[in-house]
């Protein structure tokens, strides 16, 4: 993004710039990028160190970051709206007008700006930027008639998520594994983003002042307002609870740690299910490969007055000599689960990806069996919506190994029967828990097993 997209970016005039340019200049740039040179890269690794390097007020920053997560979450509408507005199609081989017309589009569309900012200002944008200076006319006359087609265009989009609003690859792989009419609430799911959960530190006092809903899991609190910043929320400074998805919440859960036992959490960042691994009063090694993320760990059980070894490794090369008590493997994956938090995930990843995926996680999987004593537990888990990297994954290590079995999940566990698959394996899907607060879970797949002996 750097020189590409903010180059004429000072050439707006020679005075103060218009309220509101600098947050969509930097969202436009953000989304230019992840639809050009960084394709594939998380939404989150480009826009936080954008946002921070920028320094924009508080509320600036904030429209900045809403502007490009709204793009994404509704992409597939945007795209589809725009391709009808342009005589030649949607040129893709030019991601910097793309994500101006994007980005344009979902302001008018879905977030509460006026019409005539959000089209205004992606006409200046359009003007500084040297390779869009002649388009700043086709920019004015496109997103005037999204604001004209605002109503049918929602409409439609609300209508058809999975078609509109899904890539065709992720919507036959969900048909086929869920029928037609899950998948559709999944991708209605996608759409309308998620709350905000909280995992509630176990012995902490509820903090006054914290307004939300218990789940049926019993694990977690849902927010009724999430507007305001994480910090700022009672009981941050005081450790009393950490952020983190409902559904994420249960296999650390159901490993049902004790306290005094050794346990390893393998690809532990960014650190939930270390809490609360933590929390039990067990001893946690927590390792991952990315020390950045690892600092983020780091920081957030020295709020929670936690503790865990650190390490940045990567798993597979742990030693075996001293297995554990209990293991729990989040393994890397597509992370198809997650879309209704991270809404580029559904852009960025390709089916091509899984191979990939499927193998380190069968690797690693077999590498957390070394770690697990006789008679101890192990839980795999992914955030993905994908059988292959979940239920496929679970029963071919099985056909490997033996020497473990499955210990069935029971309802009572999780707090809904909806949850447990005929194997008595966690399946959570997006279209879980509707009307709980902003409704939804990520999705996530958990086998529990157990390796014979003792």
């Amino acid at each position: 993004m750097d020189g590409q997209h903010n180059g004429g970016a000072g050439s707006v005039g020679a005075g103060p710039e218009a309220a509101g340019l600098p947050a969509r200049r930097l969202a436009w740039g953000i989304v230019a990028d992840l639809l050009g040179k960084n394709r594939g890269t998380a939404l989150e690794d480009v826009m936080e160190p954008v946002v921070h390097r920028a320094a924009l007020p508080p509320q600036d920053a904030g429209l900045a970051r809403a502007i490009a997560t709204t793009t994404f979450r509704h992409l597939g509408v945007i795209f589809n709206a725009l391709d009808q507005c342009l005589a030649k199609g949607l040129p893709e081989d030019q991601p910097g007008l793309v994500a101006l017309l994007a980005t344009g589009a979902a302001q008018i569309l879905y977030l509460n700006v006026q019409d005539h900012a959000a089209v205004d200002l992606a006409v200046r944008l359009a003007k500084a930027e040297p390779g869009l200076q002649h388009l700043g006319g086709l920019t004015n006359a496109v997103l005037r008639r999204i604001v004209r087609e605002r109503d049918a265009i929602r409409q439609e989009g609300d209508a058809e998520p999975l078609r509109l609003n899904t890539p065709g690859w992720l919507a036959q792989r969900w048909i086929k594994a869920y029928g037609e009419e899950t998948a559709r609430a999944i991708a209605a799911a996608h759409a309308r983003g998620a709350g905000l959960d909280l995992t509630l530190r176990p012995g902490a006092a509820l903090p006054d002042g914290l307004d939300g809903r218990r789940l049926p899991s019993g694990l977690s609190l849902r927010l009724d307002d999430a507007r305001t910043l994480v910090p700022d929320l009672p009981g941050f400074a005081d450790g009393a609870w950490w952020v983190q998805d409902a559904a994420a919440a249960l296999p650390a859960h159901l490993l049902a740690v004790r306290p005094g036992e050794r346990v390893a959490d393998l690809c532990a960042a960014p650190g939930g299910k270390t809490a609360q691994l933590a929390a039990s009063g067990a001893t946690v090694l927590a390792v991952d490969r990315s020390a950045p993320r690892l600092r983020r760990l780091e920081a957030n059980l020295a709020r929670l007055g936690l503790s865990a070894e650190v390490r940045a490794v990567d798993a597979l090369t742990l030693p075996e000599d001293q297995p554990f008590d209990a293991v729990l493997l989040d393994a890397p994956c597509s992370a198809t689960g997650t879309v209704r938090r991270h809404p580029d995930v559904a852009w960025s990843k390709r089916e091509s990806d899984l191979p990939r995926l499927t193998a380190l996680q069968a690797r690693l999987f077999d590498k957390a069996a070394r770690l697990t004593r006789p008679g101890g537990r192990l839980v795999y888990c992914t955030c993905s919506l994908e059988p292959a990297e979940g239920e496929v994954q679970a029963e071919t290590f099985l056909k490997r190994h033996p020497g473990f079995v499955r210990r069935p999940i029971t309802p009572e566990e999780v707090g809904d029967p909806a949850l447990v698959t005929p194997s008595g394996d966690l399946r959570t899907l997006p279209s879980h828990w509707p009307d709980e607060g902003r409704g939804g879970l990520d999705g996530f797949y958990a086998v529990r097993l157990e390796r014979l002996g003792a």
